[in-house]
């Protein structure tokens, strides 16, 4: 019986990418379990794992993937890079008709090749499966902890990006003295918990969000904010949230009194273009707005964040936000605001977080992927197969082809 050879890619992209989908340990473990696989690797001089990494599990370097059934990598592969009639597994960043990757997803087509994209890895249930969310809070939380203490010159921590890995990270948190300041965090999936994480390592309590409007402390304190802190239908304020996530255009912004005593804002939260924007620049012209540093996770353009220019880079985190003038400035001015809006930000822990991601990838998916695909986990996110958009992704034929 001819063995399932799993071929994972080296990173091609620009910016490069130092992620990898599976970790050596993972896939000796993945050998030993299923005999009836093989896995290769590309060479790579830049990703976390080095190549002798993989060697020392016994895991062979191939350059020509050619002979793989399956070829697994994290971000989108070039389109001239694509060997046709495989079975592809990357973030293809297609699904929303992104511009700069129609050339990819024309050639994902004509070359018949499987697309499966993590990010369309769902349960029954249509929930994702997989994804590098949770570090993405955990570092962008860190990051946002860091610009406050550089903004007030209160401490200097080591990026995230310089620190072998979370551990060392962590150390750098136990340098922290902050002030009895006031931390608002919305959202309440992976990247809200990855924040959350965070926050417990710096041992800073939460409250509730009556108690963080209506009380002071003596200590740094955050609390969390759902849709239904945030968002309010005008006319009912009987929250459903089933009915904001139909009709997000029906529901107005309720942040605005938390824009008056928050010290530091982390946004984690999905947000809907349909969605209102969590403040207007009409809210930071009060003379009572007192964020001064945002760390905006999301970090969608024109999205819910307002103060959100451009995205920032892993070297240069931080620009400032000028909130008389509306442009961009210098991070830690006086009359500016400090935003964090890096859009990598699982990069900057890249070992820590291929583990997780290889983890979840092996647990909740692979078994679909070198089995039987018994609960469609596989075909229900594949965008396009043997030449053709799958039915679920026929409103991306516009795009396509």
């Amino acid at each position: 019986m001819q063995k399932l050879k799993i071929g994972v890619l080296r990173e091609e992209k620009s910016p490069i990418d130092k992620r990898v989908p599976l970790t050596p340990l993972i896939c000796a473990d993945l050998i030993r379990k299923y005999p009836n696989i093989e896995i290769v690797v590309q060479p790579s001089k830049v990703r976390c794992y080095a190549d002798e990494e993989y060697t020392a599990f016994g895991v062979p370097l191939q350059e020509d993937l050619s002979d793989c059934h399956i070829l697994m990598g994290v971000k989108e592969v070039p389109a001239d890079k694509l060997i046709a009639g495989k079975k592809y597994f990357f973030f293809s960043h297609t699904i929303k008709k992104q511009s700069h990757n129609q050339k990819l997803m024309k050639a994902l087509i004509a070359k018949k090749i499987q697309m499966i994209d993590y990010e369309t890895l769902t349960d029954k249930n249509h929930n994702r499966i997989i994804g590098f969310g949770r570090f993405a809070g955990i570092v962008g939380a860190y990051n946002g902890i860091l610009g406050y203490g550089l903004k007030y010159d209160l401490f200097r921590l080591k990026p995230a990006n310089l620190c072998r890995d979370r551990a060392e990270m962590e150390e750098e948190l136990k340098r922290v003295k902050l002030p009895n300041i006031k931390i608002a965090l919305t959202g309440g999936g992976r990247v809200a918990n990855g924040c959350i994480e965070t926050m417990s390592a710096l041992r800073i309590r939460k409250v509730t969000p009556e108690e963080f409007l209506m009380a002071s402390f003596r200590e740094p304190v955050y609390c969390q904010l759902n849709p239904r802190d945030y968002v309010e239908r005008p006319d009912d304020h009987n929250f459903d949230l089933n009915d904001f996530f139909a009709h997000p255009e029906h529901f107005v912004s309720r942040f605005a009194p938390f824009t008056k005593i928050t010290d530091l804002y982390i946004s984690s939260h999905y947000w809907d273009p349909r969605s209102p924007k969590m403040f207007t620049k009409e809210d930071m012209n009060a003379p009572d707005f007192h964020m001064s540093v945002i760390a905006d996770i999301t970090c969608d353009m024109d999205g819910s964040v307002p103060t959100t220019l451009r995205s920032s880079t892993i070297e240069k985190p931080f620009y400032g936000y000028n909130i008389k003038s509306g442009q961009e400035d210098l991070p830690f001015n006086k009359d500016t605001i400090c935003i964090m809006a890096v859009d990598n930000l699982p990069c900057e822990l890249p070992r820590d977080a291929s583990d997780d991601f290889a983890k979840d990838l092996t647990e909740r998916a692979l078994p679909n992927i070198i089995g039987v695909d018994t609960d469609q986990v596989i075909e229900r996110a594949s965008i396009c197969k043997d030449g053709k958009l799958m039915p679920a992704f026929e409103y991306l034929s516009d795009y396509a082809y």
